[in-house]
C-alpha cells in the first residue's frame, strides 16, 4: 500500500513539473515574441539635421508665453528620473509653471535599452493624440517602472497600461502607434538633438537653451531665477 502511494505522489509530482515546464516555456514564448517585435534605431532610415530645439513639436505644460523655457531629458526607464519626478515634479509646477514663470517641455534622451525608446514612442503616439493626456502618461509610467535592468516597457505592458488608466484618447489607435512602432524618429529626433547640445545622462534640463550640468532642484531653480532678473 505504501508502495503505490509512494507511486501515486510521484506521477502527481512529475504531472505537476511538467505542467509548470510547459507554463514557463510559453510565458518565455510570448515574452520572446514580444521581445522580437522590439525595433533598433537602426531600422530607421530617415536622415536627421539637428537644428535647434523644436519646442512647438513637444510636449509642453505651461503658459505659452512665458519667459523662460524648461526642456527636460528623460527616459522612462531611469530610476533617476523617475526619483526626479516623484520628489519635484509637483514643487516645480506650483513654483514655476502654475505661476505663469516657465513653460516647461518633455523631450526623449531613449538610451538604456531597446524598450527605453518604445515606452518613449508610446509617449509621443499619446501626445500627437492629446496634449495634456501624455502628463498623465509621464505620471503614470514612472509610477510603474519596472527594473532597469530588465526589458519591461514591452507593446502588450504599455497597451495595457493605458487602456487601464488614460480615458479620452483613440486606444485603437494608440494600440496601432505603439505596436507598428510610429513614432520612433521622433523619438530618434529627440535623442539625437540632445546628444548635440550635450546631453550625455538623465535626467538633463536645459533653461532658455542653456544645458545644467546638474539635475538637482536647487540648482535649476537658481537658473531660473537667474533668467528671471
Amino acid at each position: 500500500m505504501k508502495v503505490k502511494l509512494r507511486k501515486s505522489s510521484m506521477v502527481i509530482i512529475a504531472v505537476l513539473l511538467i505542467v509548470t515546464s510547459c507554463v514557463i516555456m510559453l510565458a518565455l514564448i510570448n515574452r520572446s515574441s514580444e521581445l522580437e517585435g522590439l525595433p533598433n534605431y537602426t531600422d530607421d532610415k530617415q536622415k536627421i539635421n539637428v537644428d535647434g530645439f523644436k519646442y512647438e513639436n513637444q510636449p509642453h505644460i505651461g503658459d505659452p508665453n512665458a519667459k523662460i523655457k524648461v526642456i527636460e531629458f528623460a527616459d522612462f526607464k531611469c530610476p533617476a528620473c523617475k526619483k526626479w519626478s516623484a520628489e519635484n515634479f509637483e514643487k516645480f509646477k506650483s513654483e514655476f509653471i502654475d505661476t505663469g514663470k516657465v513653460e516647461f517641455f518633455y523631450m526623449n534622451y531613449a538610451f538604456i535599452d531597446r524598450d527605453s525608446y518604445l515606452a518613449a514612442a508610446a509617449g509621443e503616439a499619446i501626445y500627437q493624440q492629446n496634449n495634456e493626456k501624455f502628463w498623465e502618461f509621464y505620471e503614470l509610467l514612472y509610477q510603474n517602472q519596472g527594473n532597469e535592468s530588465e526589458i519591461w516597457a514591452t507593446p502588450s505592458f504599455l497597451i495595457k497600461l493605458v487602456k487601464e488608466n488614460i480615458t479620452n484618447i483613440d486606444l485603437e489607435q494608440f494600440e496601432y502607434d505603439v505596436r507598428n512602432h510610429v513614432y520612433l524618429h521622433d523619438v530618434k529626433v529627440d535623442y539625437k538633438t540632445g546628444g548635440y547640445y550635450g546631453v550625455n545622462g538623465t535626467p538633463s534640463f536645459f533653461v532658455n537653451g542653456k544645458i545644467l550640468r546638474s539635475s538637482s532642484y536647487e540648482d535649476l531653480r537658481k537658473a531660473i531665477l537667474s533668467e528671471s532678473e
